[in-house]
C-alpha cells in the first residue's frame, strides 16, 4: 500500500460511521487521477492554501475595518481560528479532519473588502445579487488559477456554500465548519469589541456570561465540551437546547450592540457605498479592469460577474486605492 492507501485504510477503520471517506468522495468536476501519498481532500486543502485568494484574506476585513492596533483579528485569522475550533470537533467526533479542515479554510475566500460591508454594498448593485458563501464557490471553481479554479472535490464546495446561516451542509464535517464559524466570530469579535473599548463584560447578557464563561477560552471551551457531549455517535452536530439558547442570545447581543451598533455605524458611514462606486465605474468603464485579469473570461461571460469578480477579490487598501484615485481623477 501506498501513503494514501493507508491512510484511506486508517479512515475506513477508524472514523465514525457518519463520517466522509476520501476513497468514498463523489469526487471532481473534472476528473483527477489520485496521487500515492495525499487524499483528495489533503490535496483540497493544500490548493485553498496555497491560492492567491486565501494569502489576501490577511488584508480584508473581520469586523473593525483598519482597527488602530496589531492585534485585531482579519479575514484570515478568523479563518484560521474556524479551523482550529472545527479540526477539535472533527476529531474527538471522529469524524474527516482532512475534510473538516479543507472547508473551513476556504468558507470565506469570497468575501469582499471591508467585510459584510462591502457584501451588502455589492449585493445592492449586482444585477444577479452578491453572497460571500456563493462568491466563495464561484472562486474555487473558476476565478482562482487564471480561470481554471481549484477543482476542488465536491463535498468541500458542498461545506462551503452551506456553512451560511440557514445552509444545510451535507455532510456531519460541513455542519461542523457552519457551527464553528459562528462559535468563532462571536467570541473573537467580543474579544476585539472589548480591546477597542465599545463594549465591557457587564454589557453582555448576564446568564450567557455565567453559564458560557467570562472569557473567550472558557467559552469556546464549553461549547465545544457540550457539542461533542450532544453529538458523539449521532448523525448530527447539535448543542445542548439551553445552552443553544445562552449562546444565541450573546450572538443577537453582537448583532444589536456592536455589528448594528453605534460604533462600528460610524466606521461604515465612512466606508459604505465604496464598492457601490467602483462597481458602477466599472460597468460604465469595463475597459479599465486590467487586460490580465479579463483574458481569461469567455465569449459568454456577462460584464456583472466579471466585476463582481474583480471587486470582490480585492484587499481593503487596495479598494480605498482604487476608490481615492477614482474620487481625485475621475468621479
Amino acid at each position: 500500500m501506498n501513503i494514501r492507501e493507508n491512510t484511506e485504510k486508517f479512515e475506513d477503520e477508524r472514523l465514525s460511521p457518519f463520517a466522509v471517506r476520501s476513497a468514498l468522495s463523489n469526487g471532481r468536476k473534472t476528473f483527477e487521477e489520485s496521487e500515492d501519498i495525499r487524499t483528495c481532500f489533503q490535496r483540497d486543502r493544500d490548493r485553498i492554501i496555497h491560492s492567491k485568494s486565501f494569502r489576501r484574506l490577511m488584508h480584508k476585513t473581520q469586523a473593525f475595518i483598519f482597527p488602530d492596533g496589531d492585534h485585531y483579528r482579519t479575514r484570515l485569522t478568523h479563518t484560521l481560528e474556524v479551523s482550529q475550533i472545527a479540526r477539535t470537533l472533527a476529531v474527538a467526533l471522529n469524524l474527516n479532519e482532512d475534510l473538516t479542515e479543507a472547508i473551513a479554510l476556504g468558507h470565506d475566500l469570497g468575501h469582499t473588502p471591508f467585510g459584510h460591508l462591502g457584501e451588502r454594498d455589492l449585493d445592492e448593485v449586482s444585477e444577479k445579487g452578491f453572497h460571500h458563501n456563493e462568491q466563495s464557490v464561484r472562486v474555487v471553481e473558476f476565478v482562482e488559477k487564471c480561470g481554471r479554479g481549484l477543482n476542488l472535490t465536491y463535498e468541500v464546495i458542498d461545506g462551503i456554500l452551506n456553512h451560511r446561516g440557514n445552509g444545510q451542509p451535507h455532510t456531519l464535517e460541513g455542519k461542523v465548519v457552519q457551527i464553528s464559524d459562528k462559535i468563532a466570530y462571536v467570541n473573537h469579535d467580543i474579544d476585539d469589541s472589548l480591546r477597542a473599548g465599545i463594549l465591557t463584560i457587564s454589557d453582555m447578557p448576564e446568564e450567557s456570561i455565567y453559564v458560557l464563561g467570562e472569557s473567550s477560552k472558557k467559552r469556546i471551551n464549553f461549547l465545544i465540551r457540550d457539542i461533542i457531549e450532544n453529538s458523539k455517535d449521532k448523525n448530527d452536530i447539535i448543542m445542548n437546547e439551553n445552552v443553544k439558547s445562552l449562546f444565541y442570545k450573546l450572538r443577537a447581543f453582537m448583532f444589536n450592540y456592536v455589528y448594528l451598533g453605534e460604533e462600528l455605524e460610524k466606521e461604515h458611514r465612512v466606508f459604505a457605498g465604496i464598492l457601490k462606486v467602483l462597481y458602477q465605474y466599472y460597468k460604465k468603464n469595463f475597459d479599465k479592469i486590467p487586460t490580465e485579469f479579463v483574458k481569461y473570461y469567455n465569449e459568454n461571460s456577462d460584464y456583472d460577474s466579471i466585476i463582481c469578480d474583480y471587486i470582490a477579490g480585492m484587499t481593503d487598501r487596495f479598494a480605498l486605492k482604487q476608490y481615492k484615485s477614482l474620487s481625485k481623477n475621475q468621479l
